[in-house]
């Protein structure tokens, strides 16, 4: 443990802090089971005592009872710091990840081609522009509306946007996940223990009034789907595809990505979980990944798969791997879907558990995004973009779009 937050760059000293508040629990269960025995003992003698021996036996007894209220004070309290402390660790970075910070990842592979665009006569338009030919996205309402990082999809935009959930919730039933639609609104609990109260806690929407959390990926009610339950062994892998809005503070990125929809405050997303048992979750994740990349290959979009490093992974995973799709104006490939192996670190949280014969034991989380809406878009129009502004739709897209082979720009 001490290792795993060293290579995240997090405080080891919360692990030392976790096993003294630990031993004072034990200690102090330990002190207080005492105490109980001794004043359940004495309160078989005083019936029997007579006189002074009763007198003395009763002025025990009052001290015993103030001695196991303290007793119990103090385990509880210690109870809580532990508590407490436990969910302020994250999960243990698997060994293989790579050690170091956001730039420190590992390339796996890459897939499709990068077009030429220079070769091909044209200077290419970003997502913005095009979205505006096409009549498909309105940044500037949205900044009216909603304030910055807001955007409306109009038009082809909406019909793109339902297009790629469709064609995403169909590729996920096809290989066996149920889909689903969840709450965007969660308990703390929910939030909590599926990590996003740790180091992602500024990035989230709190509504005060009610003690809620708008949620910033259907993760957290899919993960909390099954909290306080126990499932049977044979039922397992349960898989579920999730659709929802997602809602981001985007803390921390002022100055980044502010032009057109890339980064923004609240988008659509279709997102894979699966619940296995622990020794499934390595090869769950492999299969995850593969689902990923055969839908971004489907799109016919240029990207490369990353073995994200320690210092740049959520708090709940153990192991992460990106998609990044090329972005032709910005020259560089960017993160359009993310799958984490988040081992038994959600499970314990929220109180999950398999049941394997005689034997009741945490289970394997996974989650992996299929449809990450806006930045989908985001690769769509810049990389099939036509020297004239329309866009070519692609294959698996078409009949989701009324068979319709191009996206074309709107008379003025």
């Amino acid at each position: 443990m001490r290792a795993s937050q060293r290579a995240r760059g997090e405080d080891v000293a919360l692990v030392d802090a976790l096993l003294s508040a630990d031993e004072r629990r034990r200690s102090s269960g330990v002190r207080f089971d005492e105490l109980r025995a001794e004043q359940k003992a004495l309160g078989k003698l005083i019936p029997k005592a007579t006189g002074d021996e009763k007198a003395e036996l009763l002025r025990k007894a009052e001290q015993l009872k103030a001695d196991v209220k303290a007793a119990d004070a103090d385990r509880d309290a210690a109870a809580q710091e532990t508590q407490e402390l436990l969910l302020k660790l994250s999960n243990i970075v698997h060994p293989d990840v790579p050690v170091g910070g956001e730039d420190d990842f590992v390339t796996l592979e890459t897939h499709g081609t990068i077009r030429d665009f220079a070769a091909e006569g044209f200077e290419p338009k970003d997502h913005l522009e095009l979205g505006q030919i096409l009549g498909a996205i309105d940044v500037e309402r949205g900044a009216k509306v909603s304030g910055s990082r807001f955007y409306f999809l109009t038009g082809v935009g909406a019909l793109l946007e339902l297009a790629l959930v469709n064609a995403a919730i169909a590729q996920a039933t096809a290989a066996g996940f149920t889909p689903m639609l969840t709450p965007a609104l969660v308990r703390p609990r929910s939030m909590a223990g599926t990590g996003f109260l740790g180091q992602a806690a500024q990035d989230v929407y709190h509504l005060d009034k009610d003690d809620l959390y708008l949620v910033g990926t259907s993760e957290v009610p899919l993960a909390a789907y099954h909290m306080d339950e126990i499932i049977d062994a044979d039922r397992l892998p349960l898989r579920y595809a999730g659709f929802s809005p997602c809602f981001r503070r985007e803390a921390g990125s002022h100055g980044k990505d502010t032009r057109g929809i890339f980064r923004v405050h609240q988008f659509d997303k279709v997102e894979m979980f699966s619940f296995v048992a622990p020794e499934e979750s390595q090869e769950e994740h492999r299969r995850l990944l593969e689902w990923e990349k055969q839908w971004l290959t489907s799109l016919e979009l240029p990207f490369r798969v990353i073995d994200v490093a320690s210092g740049d992974l959520g708090s709940s995973a153990a192991r992460k791997y990106d998609c990044e799709a090329w972005i032709p104006t910005q020259g560089k490939y960017r993160e359009l879907t993310s799958t984490s192996d988040c081992t038994e670190f959600q499970s314990r949280r929220l109180q999950i558990r398999m049941r394997d014969g005689k034997t009741v034991r945490p289970l394997a989380t996974l989650n992996g995004t299929l449809c990450a809406v806006p930045r989908t878009i985001v690769a769509i129009l810049e990389n099939h973009q036509q020297p004239d502004g329309s866009v070519r739709v692609p294959e698996v897209l078409r009949p989701y779009l009324g068979g319709r082979e191009l996206l074309e720009p709107v008379a003025k």
